[in-house]
């Protein structure tokens, strides 16, 4: 197990292979956040014959706030994959993740964990 699972999501590595991290922030302010930059695994939905779909690049990328580290917020910048069907070319699948929380943009685990809080005040409900 690398150190990285530790920090992310749970069995985000499993879909997701990182393809860089950055440090950034304001130095006025003294605030840094570190980007952590995903790109999902070229593994087809469950279920589909990976001889009738291409790979046919990215969906636009969407950042998710995750849990801070060592007192840095932690953006997770995750491109999403396609794939479209060799001869239905209108026909496109993706596959659908059930770690990011519905209505938010924070991981599942964050925002359960805020929402124990009280502090969550979002649209995610169990």
């Amino acid at each position: 197990m690398s150190v990285l699972e530790y920090f992310l999501p749970e069995k985000l590595l499993e879909h997701f292979s990182i393809t860089h991290i950055e440090e950034l922030g304001c130095v006025s302010s003294k605030k840094m956040f570190l980007e952590i930059h995903l790109d999902e695994n070229n593994n087809l939905p469950s279920g589909y014959d990976s001889s009738q779909y291409e790979s046919k690049g990215f969906y636009p990328a969407k950042t998710i706030q995750d849990f801070p580290v060592r007192g840095k917020a932690v953006y997770l910048i995750i491109k999403r994959r396609r794939w479209r069907h060799k001869d239905r070319k209108d026909e496109i699948i993706y596959n659908d993740y059930s770690f990011i929380a519905e209505g938010s943009k924070l991981t599942k685990e964050l925002s359960d964990f805020l929402k124990g809080t009280g502090r969550y005040k979002g649209g995610y409900n169990k």
